[in-house]
């Protein structure tokens, strides 16, 4: 480990993350390690909320760092911060695996399935929070392009308004107005259907 990345590690305000893309546009893999231990967490939530299992999380994520070297050159600081690159490279990488592993969803889950048989006093508790899962991931597939992107940068990828405006180039309101739109759809997706019967 170089002393300038041990010494980030150690102190990890010392550098801002501009000064780690400046580094990173020029080619520094150190850089972007640091850049990955900075936001991989967060990354992997804002995955985490789009694929299935922790396997898709992990791919989504590796392949996000590794797009985000490549595309290193089209990082324009003046679209958004760093982190809200970052986040939306991610959850478009996710979203990418998502589409490509619903071709083999039904090979996948049976081997899923059968990898991942849980103890038997643990089945109601993982069967809950799968099901609980599930179903938030259905809901915000179901939701049109704009309400789940910035949804899942602002409640997985920890992003303010400010900076989900700025990523994706859109005024501050409109953000707002998609979360809230967004938000009130996940409210009657989960709403008990005898409620609308009353």
């Amino acid at each position: 480990m170089s002393p300038v990345r041990a010494l980030a590690r150690a102190n990890p305000v010392a550098r801002a993350d501009s000064e780690l893309m400046e580094e990173i546009i020029a080619g520094s893999t150190d850089a972007l390690g640091e850049l990955y231990d900075r936001y991989s967490a967060r990354g992997f939530r804002v995955a985490r909320s789009v694929c299935g299992n922790r396997e898709a999380v992990e791919d989504a994520v590796q392949e996000a760092f590794v797009s985000i070297f490549r595309r290193r050159t089209t990082y324009r600081s003046e679209r958004g911060t760093v982190a809200a690159w970052v986040l939306t490279v991610v959850l478009h990488r996710a979203i990418d695996l998502m589409r490509i592993e619903a071709k083999h969803a039904t090979r996948r889950s049976n081997e899923v399935g059968l990898a991942a048989v849980p103890a038997p006093a643990d089945v109601v508790d993982q069967a809950s929070a799968r099901i609980d899962a599930s179903r938030v991931r259905t809901a915000l597939a179901a939701l049109p392009e704009p309400q789940r992107e910035a949804i899942t940068l602002a409640y997985y990828g920890e992003l303010s308004h400010v900076e989900i405006a700025e990523r994706l180039g859109v005024p501050f309101g409109t953000v707002k107005g998609r979360i809230r739109l967004g938000m009130d759809k996940l409210r009657l997706a989960f709403e008990p259907a005898e409620l609308g019967d009353r």
